[in-house]
């Protein structure tokens, strides 16, 4: 008798247990107990309180095995933009005294509660480039519809969450790296299809950096108090709320 039940295919049961392993890892990382400054500009409060405050997500809507592998390969890109930043003549920071081993540069506020870690600073650019030094240096990775979207409206526009957090690092990191806030950040966006790359500078956002400074603030002393912040939504399927992993629990509660 012929047997015509699915086999599974040695590609299946390496990446079967490739992102088993993946979970695993991820899942015995300790959890993260602050507010981070690279999140703070996502659009429902209540959602970043669940995060904050480590409520447990949905069934089924943790990191599955491709997208923790998506997140690394996005790692690995990041180092190859500052390879290629420093060849080109940039002179570009990522940790203290620039030594592989040493402190990423970074933020702590709040007693900690609130923190955020720069990519990179530039120290200086290659001539004939009049680029304001010290400046933020931020790099994300991108498909290529969000690459393109990038490149036509701007970060600002097409990236709110990233414009937030430059803002956020700007403001956060003057004391640290003084006249940082005075020149505008240098945004690299990365194609993750094509490996093309966009450039574009960010003036700094005084405005956004204390709304975003106001809100974490906020859901701290929401949580403190026991307080549940309000959703985004009206309706369990608004577009944000279809792709929160905690959009069961949230929408469980009264209120």
């Amino acid at each position: 008798m012929l047997d015509f039940n699915h086999r599974p295919k040695v590609a299946d049961r390496v990446n079967a247990a490739v992102d088993a392993a993946l979970v695993t890892e991820n899942a015995a990382q300790p959890r993260r107990e602050y507010l981070g400054g690279s999140r703070l500009g996502h659009p429902c409060e209540r959602a970043l309180q669940f995060e904050f405050a480590g409520a447990p997500k949905d069934e089924g809507a943790g990191f599955t095995g491709q997208t923790l592998r998506i997140f690394a390969i996005g790692h690995a890109l990041e180092d190859l933009a500052i390879r290629w930043l420093r060849a080109a003549g940039f002179d570009l920071y990522t940790r203290r005294g620039n030594y592989p081993d040493g402190e990423q540069f970074g933020f702590s506020i709040a007693r900690g509660r609130i923190r955020g870690h720069v990519d990179g600073i530039i120290a200086a650019g290659p001539e004939p480039m009049k680029l304001g030094v010290p400046a933020l240096w931020e790099c994300k990775t991108m498909n290529a519809r969000n690459w393109r979207e990038t490149v036509a409206k701007g970060v600002t526009i097409s990236k709110p969450v990233y414009a937030a957090q430059v803002a956020l690092y700007q403001a956060y990191m003057e004391p640290a790296v003084p006249g940082i806030s005075e020149n505008p950040a240098l945004f690299t966006a990365i194609n993750k299809d094509t490996a093309e790359l966009h450039h574009e500078c960010v003036a700094f956002d005084a405005g956004l950096a204390q709304r975003m400074s106001d809100r974490a603030v906020r859901i701290l002393q929401a949580t403190d108090a026991g307080e549940l912040l309000p959703r985004i939504a009206r309706e369990p399927d608004f577009h944000e709320c279809r792709l929160c992993p905690w959009a069961q629990r949230c929408w469980r509660l009264a209120a």
